[in-house]
């Protein structure tokens, strides 16, 4: 398993469930979450002029990686994510 960061923007706080369901459905274990609370935007996202911050470490499966990008590119309430390699 490799070791990943997720930081992402959601408009919604409750969403960040979802996205945890998620996760455990293409069995990621979520190592450290952190949530950088609500913040305004530089510029609107999707009509959004705020939106909740969450950085999170994962354990991922190389193989499932484009499985994770491909579903969260999905995911309505998610203005913004960026997946890097730790």
């Amino acid at each position: 398993m490799a070791k990943y960061e997720l930081t992402f923007l959601l408009s919604e706080e409750a969403e960040s469930k979802k996205i945890k369901e998620l996760l455990e459905s293409l069995t990621v274990k979520i190592a450290a979450e952190e949530n950088w609370g609500q913040k305004t935007l530089a510029y609107p996202v999707k009509k959004n002029h705020a939106a909740y911050f969450y950085n999170w470490t994962l354990d991922v499966d190389k193989a499932k990686v484009t499985e994770l990008k491909r579903r969260l590119n999905f995911h309505e309430k998610l203005l913004r994510y960026l997946l890097l390699t730790k």
